[in-house]
């Protein structure tokens, strides 16, 4: 009797290890979902970087198609 319960005992507990080695060995799934956060968070750290970078081009930028908008009206020329 006591046998048979060390024996099912030492099954429940292969069975136990299997289904947890199981969860962790499952991954392909998985890594192209994190692949592809990585790239998203890379992706969104370059264009914020890029905004500081040139932040006074793009500034100055606007600030001459303002300027140009509002000499249109009364000028003939060409900014």
């Amino acid at each position: 009797m006591l046998n048979e319960l060390a024996l099912r005992v030492v099954v429940a507990l292969q069975g136990i290890g299997q289904a947890i080695e199981s969860k962790f060995q499952d991954e392909d799934g998985q890594t192209l979902a994190e692949y592809g956060l990585i790239m998203a968070v890379i992706a969104v750290a370059v264009v914020v970087g890029a905004g500081f970078i040139f932040r006074n081009a793009i500034v100055n930028s606007f600030k001459g198609a303002t300027n140009c908008l509002n000499n249109a009206s009364g000028s003939t020329g060409t900014c």
